[in-house]
């Protein structure tokens, strides 16, 4: 390895150094328009394709940074990051990437499945390596809080995929509300058209063969932690979101956009009560399907949040989701949707002077006042700045893995695990409820009961529901032997 190769590292690394400003080789030494060397970020990849594919080419931001290797396990999938980077090291088994190239990498972009990413970024983690992890951040509420805290232990510089909470609109959104204009918050209503997978279905009892792309070995991997089944395209790839095992939901798939805006507008922490109903599935007469190993067509949660040193008051988040959606409220015209993409997917906040409505990834916020008068963001300059892809989340993200951790740049990060990891377990609040919700027995006379359909009250600090212990195997899981979480 070569000397400069070594200074590069300890650059990124150190972070009392860069955050000083320091740069080993700077940029005006070299020449205008030019990346040293030394200001390279060496990035590798864990899951390629699909998310993946746009979350590590938005990282390499058109070479100001390097790709030096990625894992994925279905080389079909990343044939375009094969394609963009073919100098990239390529790996079946991301283990086995940390452990023939890790001296050569600074940061990895976690892409997979959601039951994967607290085991992978766990892995780089404690290898002391930065980490870009896919929404939601993990696939249960203890990995959250896991990862959040070994984020800091470690001292390395996170990014959670919910690339909106970088969005400008979403600082316009916060001044609107800091400056009081819709007053208090009591109500907010937040919905999907997800999933557009299937979702409610049987399990699937076939045995297909694997993708020609796939041997068993890689079937494994894909896994990981997860309880073991055969390979089924009801899994792979896609719709794996619809499987508890593997998935969580249209929560944990839209969640992490939607639910960002309320968390971040009113500083919400975490929330105190949660209650849901679901919708049933009815194949034969008189007969609801009970599937508990598939998340079910729609849901409706409630989660209750104390009052805030933003928002004082107490306020309740209402999800909606599989096409249900709130009735349109009086403020906004009959003729105007709730929101800018014609109401398939928003966000509305209701406030004591009116309300504000807030569509996906943050985007195009307005305010409806009980006055009658309208508020909404001017139209954008088209001769204006060329806008970054994804808002520059990945790339702000970069960036601060090079100024190092602590950093200014890395404070001004809007979802490193410090503020995603919180907000994450407030949305996979919601799919424990839906899981005790579905809960049933026996009662004494042979019936079945659902015991697990009430309001469930919660302990944040403590991770614990306190009126229903069954409720409580949601925190976390069962992990498959040899994929356990240290």
């Amino acid at each position: 390895m070569s000397k400069g190769s070594n200074n590069r590292r300890s650059f990124i690394k150190q972070s009392s150094i860069a955050a000083a400003g320091f740069f080993i080789v700077p940029r005006h030494v070299i020449g205008k328009g030019y990346t040293a060397p030394s200001d390279k970020l060496n990035i590798a990849a864990i899951g390629a394709g699909g998310k993946g594919t746009s979350d590590l080419f938005n990282a390499y931001n058109n070479g100001v940074n390097n790709v030096v290797a990625f894992a994925d396990v279905d080389w079909n999938s990343c044939a375009e990051s094969a394609k963009r980077f073919p100098n990239a090291k390529k790996y079946r088994d991301f283990r086995v990437m940390l452990e023939k190239s890790g001296k050569d990498i600074d940061a990895v972009t976690i892409s997979t499945p959601d039951h994967f990413h607290a085991y992978a970024a766990l892995a780089c983690m404690e290898m002391g390596k930065h980490v870009y992890v896919q929404k939601p951040l993990t696939h249960n509420i203890a990995e959250a809080r896991k990862l959040t805290e070994t984020a800091r232990k470690y001292k390395v510089v996170t990014q959670m995929g919910n690339q909106g909470s970088s969005n400008p609109a979403q600082k316009v959104a916060m001044d609107w509300f800091d400056k009081g204009l819709i007053g208090t918050v009591h109500t907010a209503n937040i919905w999907t058209d997800r999933p557009v997978w299937p979702q409610g279905i049987p399990v699937p009892k076939d045995k297909p063969a694997l993708p020609e792309s796939m041997s068993a070995a890689d079937w494994d991997i894909w896994l990981g932690p997860a309880s073991y089944v055969d390979y089924n395209p009801l899994y792979h790839p896609f719709k794996w979101r619809g499987w508890w095992n593997f998935g969580t939901g249209a929560l944990g798939d839209i969640g992490c956009h939607t639910i960002d805006s309320p968390f971040r507008i009113l500083g919400l922490g975490y929330p105190t009560e949660v209650e849901c109903n679901v919708g049933a599935v009815f194949i034969k007469d008189w007969t609801p399907e009970y599937i508990p190993e598939v998340c079910p067509p729609t849901s409706h949660v409630q989660i209750k949040f104390p009052a805030t040193k933003k928002n004082k008051s107490e306020m309740k988040m209402i999800w909606m989701d599989g096409g249900i959606r709130p009735m349109h409220p009086d403020l906004i015209p009959a003729n105007e949707p709730i929101s800018n993409d014609g109401g398939q997917n928003g966000i509305i906040l209701h406030g004591t002077k009116g309300l504000m409505t807030i569509g996906m990834y943050g985007n195009d916020p307005k305010i409806y006042l009980n006055t009658g008068e309208k508020i909404q963001m001017p139209a954008a300059d088209p001769n204006g700045p060329k806008e970054l892809p994804e808002f520059g989340h990945q790339i702000s993200w970069t960036e601060a893995c090079k100024a190092g951790f602590n950093s200014n740049a890395h404070k001004a990060l809007t979802s490193s695990f410090d503020y995603s990891g919180p907000m994450t377990e407030t949305v996979l609040m919601g799919n424990l409820a839906i899981r005790s919700y579905m809960l049933k027995s026996k009662n004494e006379k042979g019936d079945i009961d659902f015991h697990g359909r009430m309001k469930l009250l919660w302990d944040g600090i403590n991770m614990k529901i306190t009126n229903f212990d069954e409720a409580n195997q949601f925190v976390s899981r069962d992990y498959r032997s040899g994929w356990e979480l240290k």
